[in-house]
């Protein structure tokens, strides 16, 4: 009776993302001190040799999750937000629920709490993370609303100011879903509700009073 081959040579093109997919569940999981690649390799079905043809160390393996799993939803956003033809206040509905349903409801948001709480322990991954997410994603965000100013569909505001405001909610949503205890003495998380009760208070302090036309 032949026996079946080993996961890793079945499966080589499938590689990549069998290490990042358990990449993912140990960072989320443990956090980026105590994950070994060892314990990656093991996870995903593979030796730690296969592990190193394909990432050198730990931080290239962090950095790779973030680039194949947070700055792609990002540029398409950028891309979306470019080709948008219709009212700002849809537009920012849009990019926001769009960025929950890929990032936020899934096990990969749990990477922003990471770098919130091990930033100070691991400097450079946090620039690494502030280059290519933060900053990035601050100034998608700073250009729907400017976009929205620019043609009369948002009142005139402190853009800077605004985008932050904007930032908080998601990220406080993003801190509770991966906390073992809520930030409030409230029901059972709902994302949903919390999004559309928070997109609600946003856009109708954004859009202009009743009456007035656009510019």
């Amino acid at each position: 009776m032949q026996c079946s081959k080993p996961r890793w040579e079945r499966r080589k093109d499938a590689r990549p993302q069998e290490l990042l997919g358990a990449a993912i569940d140990l960072f989320v999981e443990r956090g980026f001190a105590a994950t070994r690649l060892e314990d990656v390799a093991r996870q995903a079905g593979v030796s730690k040799g296969t592990l190193y043809l394909y990432y050198t160390n730990k931080e290239e393996l962090f950095k790779a999750v973030v680039r194949e799993s947070i700055v792609p939803v990002i540029g398409e956003a950028e891309v979306s937000i470019t080709a948008f033809e219709g009212h700002s206040g849809d537009l920012l509905r849009m990019v926001m629920l769009n960025w929950w349903q890929r990032v936020g409801q899934s096990k990969v948001s749990g990477i922003s709490k990471l770098i919130m709480a091990e930033a100070g322990n691991f400097p450079e991954l946090a620039k690494f993370y502030q280059e290519e997410v933060i900053t990035r994603g601050t100034r998608m965000i700073s250009s729907m609303l400017e976009r929205g100013v620019a043609r009369g569909e948002f009142r005139s505001i402190d853009v800077t100011q605004m985008t932050q405001v904007l930032i908080a909610p998601m990220m406080m949503l993003i801190t509770w879903k991966h906390s073992a205890v809520a930030p409030c003495d409230c029901a059972e998380l709902q994302p949903q509700a919390f999004l559309d009760a928070f997109l609600d208070m946003a856009l109708h302090g954004l859009l202009p009073p009743a009456g007035q036309q656009p510019a």
